[in-house]
């Protein structure tokens, strides 16, 4: 058994400032220290995939990030770590305890995952080994998790058995009450725009160095027909990750973050805007494109009609959010909403379909992943 103490000096030492996830009886005594730990970045998840996309978003940010979860919670980390990590080449520092170990009394539920967490992580093909327990042999597992990273840019994780790390009081830092976010609705009930058009109009007025993340399907491949840029990354997988990948950039990236979302992946993660409204993170502006279906896959409807994305997320702590319908009523938004100490929603209500010569991205995502991160954070590059 270790302290928490004697994991994170040399983990913090070897530059993993950036920590995210969800807890586990397993876990406590580490997540006390690192949410006490005044030396690290720290952003509770309401999710372990939410967790994986802003560990990510943290690494485009030229930060070193670590993921923490039960490993029942790793079923809801596979899409990202295979969608995400994978094809971007992202790697990450993940802990999973090792609830259900075979020979170890536990509930029920854990009993099947207990028997296949290392092998769920080799079909994911996902690089592991015990957590170590004895401090003598700390600064060796992290040579070898790191030796992995650097070789394969790709995720290393430590499976972490029950008692690994001795008690650990919480000092969580308190959380400062925010003033009511304030709404504004745009809309004007005429004809609605399509996507290209709201993209168009984005794109003339974004700043030079704004990041964007787009969402998965087809306003990623819509923004990069009409303009491929290196401060834009096309999620091609990991459905309703943007947002969380944005957080992560958003909270050590010193510069405009927009995350270009759907109605149906931001439904797919609606706890993201919980996160991203606790984390308050003041330059970002997550424009979240509705057209109420799910237009990649054959238009099947979403349940968006029903929605008020606005005010969702001012009840998640958004300093501000947009309605909007139209053109020139986005336009209008987006300009005010780069002004506004964010977070700032601004809801878009769209047209389904999509321009009729679509292309794909072709730059191969590891290229794109390596030329973002060298927009956002070229001095992490560089070291």
């Amino acid at each position: 058994m270790i302290t928490a103490d004697e994991f994170l000096t040399p983990a913090i030492a070897r530059g993993w400032s950036s920590w995210t996830g969800v807890p586990c009886s397993f876990l406590t005594p580490l997540i006390n220290g690192v949410a006490s730990d005044r030396r690290l970045s720290y952003v509770p998840a309401t999710s372990e995939g939410e967790a994986i996309a802003i560990a990510a978003g943290a690494w485009f940010a030229g930060r070193r990030a670590v993921a923490m979860m039960q490993n029942s919670g790793l079923g809801n980390a596979v899409n990202p770590l295979t969608s995400l990590c994978a094809p971007f080449r992202i790697p990450l520092l993940t802990l999973v305890t090792w609830r259900g170990q075979p020979g170890l009394k536990d509930e029920p539920q854990h009993e099947l995952m207990g028997r296949i967490t290392q092998q769920l992580l080799d079909t994911m093909e996902v690089a592991h080994a015990p957590f170590p327990t004895d401090a003598a042999r700390i600064d060796a597992a992290l040579d070898e998790a790191e030796a992995s990273m650097h070789a394969l840019s790709l995720p290393f994780c430590f499976v972490m058995e029950k008692d690994s790390v001795a008690d650990a009081a919480l000092n969580e830092p308190a959380r400062s009450a925010r003033p009511a976010g304030q709404g504004h609705d745009f809309t004007t009930r005429g004809t609605r725009p399509t996507r290209v058009a709201l993209l168009e109009r984005t794109l003339a007025v974004l700043p030079n160095d704004a990041a964007v993340i787009a969402t998965t399907g087809k306003s990623g491949r819509e923004l990069f027909t009409l303009a491929d840029r290196e401060q834009h990354l096309y999620c091609v997988g990991s459905m309703g990750g943007a947002s969380a990948i944005g957080l992560g950039v958003a909270l050590h990236a010193d510069r405009p973050v927009v995350v270009i979302d759907g109605d149906g992946a931001a439904l797919m993660k609606l706890g993201n805007l919980a996160t991203i409204g606790a984390a308050a993170p003041a330059r970002y502006v997550h424009v979240l494109l509705d057209n109420g279906v799910h237009d990649s896959t054959g238009g099947q409807a979403t349940v968006s009609s029903g929605v008020d994305f606005a005010a969702v997320a001012l009840a998640c702590g958004y300093r501000a959010a947009f309605t909007t319908d139209d053109e020139d009523g986005f336009e209008r938004a987006l300009r005010q909403a780069l002004t506004i100490t964010g977070p700032v929603l601004l809801h878009a209500r769209m047209a389904p379909g999509s321009m009729a010569k679509l292309g794909r991205p072709t730059v191969p995502p590891d290229a794109v992943a390596r030329r973002f991160r060298a927009f956002v954070a070229p001095q992490a590059v560089a070291a």
